[in-house]
């Protein structure tokens, strides 16, 4: 039999150098919640691999202007450019390293498509950390620094470029910055609007709750694509780029919490009559504390996975706004105005390349799907670590 004597009470506040003299299991049974979570999520291989890409991903595009060969709005003179081909070896078959050849375009006057002409004998060795196009870093420092490029006056075209000679990788990069932050913001708005007004209504109900489920059923009965459209013909053509973007991000978020706000009514409405809720009352504890520390936290696992689902929903809704015109126009950057670009059905069958920045909308989907996969999981206290 166990000692009394040696059992420690849960709460029971464990030091860090107490910590590190207790076993795997005493750690196991003395950790927080947090770190239970923690724990259970690295064991979800494809989440904890996502979460590092997708993090990648952010990086990538807060620091963009680094990654990017050219400048996003320079025209390297090479119209709706194929992607450039990237060679090892020599025509005689001698190892050279990574080179692009000297490429010119001829227009072929029977189908009006520009033809690639590679000149085998002409070599630019690819480079890592060049200096190319100046660029001021976050609005801070003037800096010319890029991760690689080729000899000049040689060219290199990952991903080809548009109808007018800007290179479409370093455009894709630029946009990043624009399609990943606005799903954070607005879910940050949304999710704030829809824990706090669902909050009040499943809590208090009564009157509250009947106003609040008239507002939400009404928003929700709104066809979302004309409302898109109504709103966003508010915006003026005229208006600075970061002031449309602040403007869609509002509206995707006004749009995008009444889900979360009906599920957390409905949540509150069943949890407020619990025992723990009335013994909160009892010993004094405000409202707000107890929705905040007692009853949010009943059905955290949700409201994680509801997060991670819902900017994913932002980012296509960028997405299809500004690829129907609605959204945000040049000479502003994001995957959807690149997307733009592809509705011509005879660019897409001249310029396939034109749809690249789809492939980055759909992985960066993806990424989150798994991240939420393994955080509900890992929040789920019914799930053994």
């Amino acid at each position: 039999m166990i000692p009394a004597d040696s059992i420690k009470e849960p709460s029971t506040p464990v030091s860090l150098t107490e910590r590190g003299k207790l076993s795997a299991e005493e750690r196991y049974y003395v950790a927080s919640q947090s770190e239970l979570m923690w724990r259970k999520f690295r064991r979800h291989r494809v989440a904890f691999v996502s979460l590092f890409l997708l993090l990648g991903l952010y990086f990538i595009a807060l620091t963009f202007e680094f990654w990017a060969p050219y400048g996003s709005l320079s025209e390297q003179g090479m119209l709706s450019a194929p992607p450039t081909h990237v060679y090892w070896t020599a025509p005689d078959g001698t190892w050279v390293g990574p080179y692009v050849r000297g490429i010119t375009q001829k227009l072929d006057m029977a189908t009006f498509k520009r033809i690639p002409m590679e000149d085998e004998n002409t070599i630019y060795r690819l480079q890592f950390f060049v200096h190319g196009e100046p660029y001021r870093f976050w609005g801070l420092f003037d800096a010319d620094l890029h991760f690689f490029g080729a000899e000049r006056p040689g060219k290199i075209f990952l991903l080809g470029t548009d109808e007018l000679g800007r290179d479409l990788f370093s455009r894709i990069l630029e946009g990043s910055r624009i399609s990943l932050t606005i799903g954070l913001v607005g879910v940050a708005i949304s999710f704030i609007l829809g824990c706090v007004i669902g909050g009040i209504a499943g809590y208090y109900g009564g009157f509250a709750d009947l106003v609040i489920s008239r507002v939400i059923e009404f928003l929700g009965s709104l066809p979302t694509t004309p409302l898109w459209m109504a709103l966003s013909a508010i915006i003026p053509t005229n208006m600075p780029i970061m002031q449309v973007y602040f403007l869609i991000t509002v509206i995707l978020s006004l749009l995008s919490w009444t889900h979360l706000a009906r599920t957390v009514r409905s949540k509150l409405l069943e949890l407020r009559e619990q025992d723990f809720v009335k013994a909160a009352r009892l010993v004094g504890a405000s409202d707000l504390r107890i929705i905040l520390d007692h009853l949010l936290p009943g059905f955290m696992s949700y409201l994680i996975v509801s997060i991670t689902l819902a900017i994913p929903g932002m980012i296509l809704g960028e997405t299809s706004l500004s690829f129907l015109g609605l959204g945000l126009r040049p000479p502003a950057v994001s995957w959807g105005v690149l997307l733009k670009g592809a509705q011509n059905v005879q660019n897409i069958v001249l310029r396939p390349w034109m749809l690249t920045p789809a492939i980055f909308v759909i992985v960066t989907v993806l990424l989150y799907n798994f991240i939420g996969d393994g955080l509900r999981d890992a929040a789920d206290p019914y799930k053994l670590g």
